[in-house]
């Protein structure tokens, strides 16, 4: 198996396809939360509107026996001293915790870790929910599984620094001296005695003070549910050693592929969203994935009808980002606008309107003309995979007019053909 990949697809199909048994050395996994909302989020810039769903038919039932499938084949590719990492949060953790008891076996768990973390508080009927919950599981307690505690010791407090001091008696060795008068064992030099602070910290605890991302942060990339690079370099580095294979079968917006990266891991990534593997892969050419060629990118489009197969937002962020114009602000209630060129992006402003159908007829141009007027647009483009005739004609009326509609099929802007790429 290649090491690094990136894959687009169903995770439970390229699990059982691509994916080896026994393979994976550390799995974290950041499944959508039983929450029952949608997402509507800003990726890059307030202009490019992106849509991930977190909703389940069913109840919650029908929410776990699909992480069951799953759960099933992460525990099949994970290495006998392997460990996995599940993220949740109030809405199904302990069920998911049942779930996971049944399939990993109960003896195998090893925590319960709680991330702490501040932000905004909103209830005045409860108190606020302020931590999510992560899920330590390893495949089998009774092997050498990995966990690098002295790679995730606690750093001392400042108060706790301040009750001792180092001095350079007995010859020039360093001693760690107590305000009550005890003393550790003499150290060689100061660098020893920094290093023996740094080993002899407390031990990491179940519980993760870390903050969340602002709304300023450098590695804030606007996806919903991203989570701080800090909170998976202390996983990774505790479950893990170099060279070590990382897994993450819900990639997102690739923070986990991103700090296996930096911290010299192998790694996995699988997710079913098109729009999140483009901006995974801007993400990795930052820090120089793309650069070194350490990556290959499999099941991303190669057919206009894998095209057809995207959900419909999905389908509309593709077109909009071959176009390399701006997603409008709205992703429903858009008046018909879907996209906009201004005029540093092309020679004048224009709307873009995107239909993933065939055979696209004479009322969507005519409707088009109607929210190209209401948006004070004088060009505008439509793209789908087929307009009829009767589309073409109409077309060619308004283009008669003070406004200029061009139809654009989705296979010319596939295969690079359309005259305004």
């Amino acid at each position: 198996m290649e090491n690094n990949l990136l894959y687009y697809g169903d995770n439970l199909s390229i699990l059982k396809e691509h994916i080896k048994d026994e393979s994976v050395d550390l799995i974290y996994i950041d499944p959508p939360f039983f929450s029952n909302r949608n997402y509507e989020v800003v990726f890059g810039d307030e202009a490019e509107i992106r849509s991930f769903e977190d909703r389940w038919e069913g109840g919650i039932n029908v929410y776990i026996e699909w992480m069951r499938e799953r759960v099933k084949e992460l525990h099949r590719v994970l290495k006998p001293t392997g460990s996995l990492y599940l993220h949740c949060d109030w809405h199904a953790s302990h069920h998911l915790r049942v779930m996971l008891d049944e399939e990993f076996g109960e003896h195998n768990f090893r925590n319960e870790i709680i991330w702490c973390y501040q932000e905004r508080e909103l209830s005045k009927r409860h108190y606020n929910l302020k931590h999510d919950t992560i899920l330590f599981y390893v495949k089998n307690y009774d092997s050498n599984y990995v966990f690098n505690y002295n790679d995730v010791r606690e750093t001392y407090s400042n108060v706790t620094l301040g009750k001792f001091k180092y001095t350079d008696e007995n010859g020039g060795k360093y001693r760690l001296r107590y305000k009550d008068g005890r003393s550790d064992p003499p150290l060689e030099t100061e660098d020893t005695y920094r290093q023996y602070l740094d080993e002899s910290g407390p031990l990491a605890r179940d519980w993760f003070i870390i903050p969340i991302l602002n709304q300023n942060a450098k590695e804030r990339l606007g996806y919903p549910t991203q989570k701080p690079e800090p909170l998976l370099e202390r996983i990774i580095k505790a479950s893990s050693n170099k060279d070590d294979i990382v897994l993450d079968a819900f990639c997102g917006c690739g923070t986990s592929l991103a700090v296996a990266q930096k911290l010299g891991r192998q790694w996995i990534g699988i997710d079913i969203s098109p729009t999140a593997i483009k901006l995974i892969e801007q993400r990795l050419q930052k820090i120089g994935a793309i650069k070194d060629k350490t990556y290959i990118t499999i099941n991303t489009p190669t057919t206009v009808n894998d095209l057809k197969e995207f959900k419909p937002f999905e389908f509309q962020n593709w077109v909009i980002d071959e176009l390399k114009a701006k997603h409008s602000k709205k992703k429903v209630g858009d008046m018909g606008i879907d996209g906009y060129f201004t005029k540093d992006l092309w020679h004048e402003e224009a709307g873009i309107q995107v239909k993933q159908s065939e055979s696209v007829g004479r009322n969507v141009v005519d409707n088009f003309e109607t929210a190209l007027k209401r948006a004070n647009y004088k060009r505008g483009y439509i793209v789908a995979f087929s307009f009829s005739k009767g589309a073409h004609e109409e077309a060619a009326r308004v283009n008669k007019e003070d406004l200029d509609i061009k139809l654009i099929k989705v296979s010319d802007l596939f295969y690079k053909k359309s005259p305004i790429l």
